[in-house]
């Protein structure tokens, strides 16, 4: 449920790339025209997505990655470039067909197919790759040691015998026997975990072989990197290449369900021990990395177990003291992701009031802001004074820019401005509004193309997943409000209680208390902005929203008192009580919802059950879309039928979209299409 667009984002350029993309025509750049110069589905799944930059701080070359989509051919390609900055732009030098790419040496490596492609230094043809020999495993990811003699692979390993293991004589049996929980997590059945190898690399006749590995997890059932967003960040070299940080929670089964408590290790690669640095911490540790000259190590951390949205703290420690920082003390926000700048220095992200901004910190704990404006940034990496980053917004997707402080960010690459020029945006304005409680809380106003005030239009009010994901000015290839609003709606999107941005207690305050303030938040945004605008249809208003955001779909379906007029839910909670149950990652439940339905003294879980929409049901009025996918864990696809069920045995206009081949997200691109049609055909047919 948790940080469901930005992740969602991710997870859709990643889950299309890891494919044998060298035994497929790869797909290139497509061209398109668009008719009427508004945003089309069609044109969404056009656009290159730009998903990592690696600048390289000795040549000054930047390494990216992007994808593109063939909706026809219902998969994408993901390319590699190594480009150089000339006039603002980036030419492209070389570039390749794969995902995760790292710089070795002056050269890049990359995965395609399971497999690392390392420079062919010996071929004759210039900039040429061969596969690495010697490990026989499928290769997820990847970490070359700074003296270059040692590797880190990533490969899954068998942690659970499956049937045929038990009973060969069965081996079509599709049953399986389960003994424990988290027998299954997100989009797959749990039976085998990411381990790190350590390997001895060496080049003979020009020619680089693996001579030796061993599983620094061996005979584990342990994960590192963490499934299942967890990548190749997850562990870092220090620069000595004596040591290797990683991150892992050492447990399993209902000990794994119930718990957040993962810690960052040190690995001694010549005495092959292991320590636990973050030992006293209780909350996810995770992400490790080493100042350039090795003397501290950066992480982020969380306090509390059991709660996956607490505060991401930047921690440091010094590694000769042992001495603990926490450095982004007082930020009273998320630090979502970092670098090391120099030794004394670190880069990192941070949302605050709905906006992602890129911050420079020294050890001391003094901050400064580095940048400005209506964007999400995520930082790069820095050469010389120069920085690097990604940035979007509601109006734009990923690009790339460089900046100095002080100074405007440059946009160096552009990806889509062959869609930008075809077509109009709708502006974004933010609004500030008095909740019930008297607090202010801002809301993102997203209006239509050409937008005439003396007009009225159809409005929709958004409903955020997570449930403490930011609504930032985040780009999203499916929750796409420049295309709801391409379709002449306006979009009213607010920061409700329970979101990071706003403070701590801002954020926590949701837990224990989902049909409660969050609820009365939903309400003023869309009363607020309905009374105060004469061209706002208060007669053709609809609510949608994915994952918390379904829940509050269908929540808002049984309390709304007539105020819309069509209802759309994705992968929403409809029964508290058998989410309860039916979800992987309990941790959550327990924290989120107070505990557990049957005990009957607590009243934070008896409040949350007591809030369970299909308690209301009796009160639903208005037609609804239920979406959901069945490959999903998370919140399984029997809430949505059910939910559908309810309307129709209630006697309510319904509507059911299911796809037994996604999960949480929709990540095809055929899908995806089918997905936005369907959206707009149920919005149109009750709200124009």
């Amino acid at each position: 449920m948790r940080k469901f667009i930005f992740m969602a984002t991710l997870a859709l350029l990643a889950s299309s790339c890891k494919t044998n993309e060298e035994t497929k025509v790869p797909i290139s750049k497509p061209e398109i025209t668009i008719q009427g110069g508004r945003l089309t589905p069609e044109a969404l799944w056009a656009m290159g997505r730009i998903n990592s930059v690696l600048p390289h701080k000795a040549n000054g070359k930047i390494a990216y990655t992007v994808s593109y989509y063939s909706v026809a051919e219902n998969r994408s390609t993901s390319w590699i470039r190594i480009a150089h900055e000339q006039d603002n732009q980036l030419v492209t030098d070389h570039e390749w067909v794969g995902y995760e790419p790292a710089w070795w040496g002056n050269d890049i490596a990359y995965l395609n197919g399971g497999k690392l492609y390392i420079p062919n230094r010996q071929s004759p043809i210039a900039n040429s790759h061969t596969a690495l020999e010697g490990f026989d495993k499928e290769i997820e990811g990847f970490l070359l040691s700074p003296q270059g003699d040692k590797i880190i692979l990533i490969a899954q390993v068998k942690t659970v015998a499956n049937t045929a293991d038990k009973y060969p004589d069965l081996p079509l049996a599709s049953g399986r026997v389960v003994d424990d929980l988290m027998y299954k997590h997100w989009d797959e059945w749990t039976e085998t975990a990411p381990h790190p190898f350590l390997c001895d690399i060496k080049t003979e006749k020009g020619k680089v072989k693996i001579t030796s590995c061993i599983d620094i997890l061996e005979g584990t059932p342990y994960e590192s990197p963490m499934k299942p967003f967890g990548g190749i960040e997850q562990l870092a070299w220090s620069p000595d290449g004596k040591q290797i940080a990683y991150t892992c929670r050492k447990k399993s089964g209902i000990d794994y369900a119930i718990s957040t408590n993962s810690d960052i290790y040190l690995y001694d690669v010549c005495a092959g021990t292991h320590t636990n640095l973050t030992e006293g911490n209780l909350g996810y540790d995770t992400n490790p990395s080493y100042s350039p000259n090795g003397q501290y190590i950066a992480w982020q951390s969380m306090e509390r177990d059991g709660y996956e949205s607490d505060e991401n703290r930047l921690m440091v420690c010094n590694l000769s003291t042992g001495e603990q920082i926490f450095l982004s003390k007082g930020l009273n926000t998320n630090v979502d992701s970092y670098y090391w700048k120099d030794d004394k220095t670190l880069v990192f992200s941070a949302v605050w009031h709905a906006t992602a901004m890129l911050y420079e910190i020294n050890l001391q704990g003094k901050r400064t802001c580095l940048t400005t404006g209506q964007y999400d940034y995520v930082p790069a990496a820095n050469i010389g004074d120069t920085y690097y980053c990604l940035r979007h917004s509601m109006r734009e997707a990923n690009e790339i820019y460089r900046f100095k402080k002080g100074e405007e960010p440059v946009q160096i690459s552009h990806e889509n401005d062959n869609i930008y020029s075809q077509i109009t945006m709708g502006n974004v304005v933010p609004r500030w509004q008095k909740t019930t409680d008297g607090k202010e809380m801002l809301t993102w106003i997203i209006y239509p193309p050409h937008f005439d005030p003396n007009k009225k239009y159809p409005t929709l009010l958004y409903c955020e997943g997570g449930p403490q994901s930011p609504v930032s000015q985040f780009w999203s290839f499916r929750w796409n409000f420049m295309m709801m609003s391409a379709n002449d709606y306006i979009i009213v999107a607010p920061n409700r209680r329970g979101l990071p941005g706003f403070g701590n207690e801002w954020n926590e305050q949701i837990s224990g208390d989902y049909g409660g303030q969050c609820m009365k938040d939903y309400l003023t945004a869309i009363d607020e902005f309905v009374a105060s605008e004469p061209y706002v249809d208060k007669d053709r208003l609809g609510c949608v929203g994915a994952s918390f955001g379904g829940f509050s779909v269908y929540w808002l379906a049984g309390h709304h008192d007539k105020r819309f007029k069509a209802f759309i839910a994705h992968d929403g909670i409809f029964n508290m009580e058998m989410q309860y149950l039916e979800t992987e990652e309990k941790w959550f439940a327990n924290w989120d919802m107070g505990g557990a339905y049957w005990d009957k003294k607590n009243k934070i879980a008896q409040r949350t059950f007591a809030n369970s929409p299909h308690l209301f049901v009796g009160e639903w009025d208005t037609p609804i879309l239920c979406i959901h996918g069945e490959k999903d864990y998370r919140i399984l696809a029997n809430q949505g039928m059910a939910a559908f069920d309810a309307a129709k045995m209630r006697g309510i206009e319904a509507q059911l979209l299911i796809f037994p081949d996604e999960n949480h997200w929709v990540l095809k691109p055929q899908n995806g299409i089918l997905w936005q049609r369907t959206f707009f055909n149920w919005l149109d047919k009750w709200l124009k």
